[in-house]
């Protein structure tokens, strides 16, 4: 006798789908999402962290409302169309930038955010330290070398030119190596300190640098040699020259290992 199987068959139950309303990871997510913008508006947009005040310090010659508004108009930003100033979004590195290229008298400047809406802008000022000379163009520099104010021609003080220099010039432009700048102040102060002997001029050249005194007479140093060995020498033939006599003399030549003074009968 055949015995026949039968299989028996199961309907599958269809799973009920469940609501997206009804997910507890929706409303997870959809509450973090609404925390984290109603956080960011207050952070952008809200008044109470909008950039008020700026406090200035540091600045003598630059005038501090031309500062206040030169940070005011550029470290703002835009999200999407919106503008917002708040502090703590402000870009505070556009804002020194922008401080930095439109007055060249600012060495440098430091910005902080104060909480909850002030910002603190501390300036450090080029100090001039001599007049650069081209053609017919005066500038005051600074010991970095940096021109930063156009003056007449007429300014007292030391004239510090370079020769063959043709270039045209702009302001916040380095135009006289800082290690060259060093070494004439070095002179001036050596000069002034030991032989009470001021700087008129100074010209500049590849491998020298020449020197006019308040006295009238020149010294010449060459730029690749020892400066403090050179000043040594120097020291040593002013001291063997007299006051009275050293009216006559005409330059001091530091360049050669040898050292030549014009007249050379004031040593004898």
């Amino acid at each position: 006798m055949i015995k026949h199987r039968y299989r028996k068959y199961y309907r599958k139950k269809k799973k009920k789908k469940i609501s997206i309303f009804k997910s507890k990871v929706f409303w997870l997510t959809f509450l973090i999402l609404i925390i984290s913008g109603s956080l960011f508006y207050l952070f952008a947009f809200s008044s109470f962290f909008q950039v008020k005040e700026i406090k200035i310090s540091g600045n003598e010659k630059v005038a501090t409302n031309n500062i206040k508004d030169t940070i005011f108009n550029n470290f703002e930003r835009k999200i999407i169309f919106f503008s917002t100033k708040s502090i703590l979004l402000a870009d505070l590195n556009k804002a020194s930038e922008a401080l930095l290229k439109n007055f060249p008298r600012i060495f440098q400047i430091e910005l902080k955010r104060k909480f909850f809406n002030t910002l603190l802008a501390k300036i450090e000022e080029r100090k001039p330290i001599a007049i650069f000379c081209q053609n017919d163009n005066y500038f005051l520099i600074d010991k970095e070398g940096v021109i930063f104010k156009k003056m007449p021609e007429s300014s007292p003080g030391l004239k510090i030119k370079k020769i063959n220099q043709t270039a045209d010039l702009f302001l916040g432009e380095s135009v006289v190596e800082k290690e060259e700048i060093t070494k004439i102040l070095k002179i001036k102060s050596k000069l002034e300190n030991d032989s009470k002997v001021s700087l008129m001029d100074v010209s500049i050249s590849e491998n020298r640098l020449n020197v006019r005194t308040s006295e009238n007479w020149e010294i010449y140093f060459n730029l690749k040699k020892d400066l403090d060995w050179q000043l040594v020498e120097l020291k040593t033939i002013l001291e063997e020259i007299s006051k009275e006599r050293r009216r006559e003399l005409k330059y001091i030549d530091l360049r050669f290992n040898k050292i030549y003074v014009f007249p050379e009968d004031l040593l004898t």
